[in-house]
């Protein structure tokens, strides 16, 4: 039904990359940013638009076809019009020279764009209104299984508390972590070998979404173990496995990842903190690291560090697996020569960020990760992929939230006689972000099967973290427009879920830095 809408957008972004490549010819990326950045978001939209497509095969109910018919519509507008890259910046054709290659895209795609796309929307809030989702079925008996267990969790013990932890700047209650391990949370990709379910990215997505719904600090808790698990099962030495792995799965050990610095952001090559040997071939650190999630409630850290203090950027650094004794409210920190403070944020709460110093803290003599010095940044490298689709699955599913309440206002408040759902500025922003929802979705799915498979994946995880963090951000600016002035009243949920979706375009790479992996890989693909 849209293979030859599909079609010509390929043609385009081949022309895209053509052009870009010739704009470069030899020259550094950084001196075309905004056109290399540019290029990344046009082959991201039609990424999703790819992934709308395949979902569309299995799922063709009158709403999905809606849903399809807005994604390809929307998305082929603003490749020939405008693409927005941030709230003030837009990439057009003339960015990357592109006139002729959009009026061929305009006239190929010219009954998709002159089709009544008000009534679409009028027929996608409708359906919605009548409680009415897209299809999410993955015909695998399986998955969906997973989801509805992981739904079920979520709105009985996440969702009628979550706002009341945030407003409280509560940590995750230790009876709602053991029961998230009870489900299998923490060693959902880690091998059965250790404990673990063994099982692929894209069951970590789906769980990773449903916790999201409820509240994206209990779908990120199981970040720290994704990123910890698959540092130690891909890089550790089989006695560092056996230690670790089995307790990080069954959520004995809950791990954090220190690896960010004052002044060096995702200049990890820049990174000052250092361990050293002992005298008695113990490790000691001395350093500072920020922005760490988790830090005081943890029990493990694992810690990228310069051991090699004359090697230049990342050929000194190295990876350690530090255990620390877990904190209180009354001694955050009781590990010796470690200290924090609590860095106070807008949202995505429930375990705290902390600013860490370290001054001769000891770490056992085998605390190197694969007892192999100057490998922390490639082993890290490593997980780079699976964190950042697992970054967009939490996305999804504050993007999922936001929707469901800014649906619910909308048939409830009443406005001049009426429920606001029926003036069309509002169920237009209801109709776009469930399509905005199913594009980013789709497009993380298709980057977790591509990791499942075993593929090199860092353009397709960065293509989905970069879609689904700007559509968490926008259905969530939309959903608390369509709130009015309640929606800036900290006691509606909104309010909290427009805090918690703004992170998600910064850490695990910032849309600036997702945007030159993409552009940067598909200009290797070419060559």
């Amino acid at each position: 039904m849209f293979q030859n809408y599909l079609d010509a957008a390929r043609l385009y972004r081949a022309s895209a990359l053509s052009a870009l490549a010739m704009r470069l010819d030899g020259q550094r990326i950084d001196a075309h940013q905004r056109a290399a950045h540019g290029f990344a978001w046009v082959a991201t939209s039609i990424a999703a638009i790819e992934a709308v497509a395949a979902w569309h095969e299995t799922a063709r109910s009158e709403l999905d076809t809606a849903v399809a018919h807005l994604a390809f519509a929307e998305t082929v507008a603003q490749l020939v019009g405008g693409l927005p890259m941030g709230p003030n910046e837009m990439v057009r054709p003339g960015d990357l020279g592109l006139h002729a290659a959009a009026g061929i895209l305009q006239a190929a795609c010219a009954d998709l764009l002159g089709a009544d796309a008000a009534s679409i929307r009028a027929q996608v809030a409708a359906a919605l209104a009548d409680g009415q989702w897209p299809s999410e079925s993955f015909q695998d008996a399986e998955l969906d299984s997973v989801r509805e267990q992981f739904r079920r969790f979520t709105s009985a013990q996440i969702i009628p508390h979550a706002h009341r932890w945030h407003l409280d700047n509560a940590l995750i209650p230790d009876a709602t972590v053991q029961a998230m391990a009870d489900l299998g949370t923490f060693g959902l990709c880690i091998p059965e070998a250790y404990g673990g379910l063994g099982l692929g990215k894209l069951v970590m997505c789906v769980v990773t979404e449903e916790l999201s719904r409820g509240w994206i600090g209990a779908g990120s808790l199981g970040t720290r173990s994704e990123i910890a698990g698959e540092l130690i099962a891909s890089g550790g030495t089989e006695a560092q496995q056996a230690q670790w792995l089995p307790r990080i799965a069954s959520g004995e050990v809950l791990p954090t990842a220190v690896f960010t610095e004052p002044d060096t952001g995702s200049d990890l090559g820049a990174l000052q903190t250092r361990a050293r040997r002992g005298d008695d071939g113990e490790w000691i650190i001395d350093g500072a690291k920020t922005w760490i999630t988790h830090a005081a409630r943890s029990d493990l850290m694992t810690m990228l560090v310069r051991t090699v203090p004359d090697a230049k950027g990342y050929a000194g650094l190295s990876m350690l697996l530090v255990s620390k004794p877990r904190g209180t409210e009354v001694d955050p920190f009781p590990a010796p020569g470690m200290s924090g403070s609590e860095i106070e944020v807008l949202g995505y709460r429930g375990m705290r960020e902390y600013a860490l110093q370290f001054d001769s803290m000891k770490a056992p003599g085998d605390a190197l990760l694969g007892a192999e010095e100057g490998q922390g940044f490639k082993q890290l490298m490593r997980t780079f992929e699976g964190a950042r689709i697992q970054t967009a699955a939490r996305a999804v599913g504050v993007a999922r939230r936001a929707l469901e309440l800014g649906l619910d206002y909308a048939l409830n408040r009443k406005q001049f006689g009426q429920a606001i759902i029926q003036f069309p500025r509002v169920s237009d922003k209801l109709a776009m972000s469930v399509v905005d929802m199913v594009m980013a979705r789709e497009l993380t799915y298709a980057a977790a099967r591509a990791k499942d498979s075993g593929k090199r994946c860092d353009i397709e995880a960065g293509m989905a973290k970069l879609l689904a963090a700007r559509t968490a951000w926008t259905n969530a600016d939309a959903a608390l427009q369509i709130h009015g002035g309640n929606g800036y009243a900290l006691e509606y949920e909104i309010s909290r879920v427009l805090c918690d979706a703004r992170i998600l375009n910064i850490f695990e790479g910032a849309a600036e830095i997702q945007a030159q992996v993409i552009a940067r890989g598909l200009l290797e693909v070419r060559n």
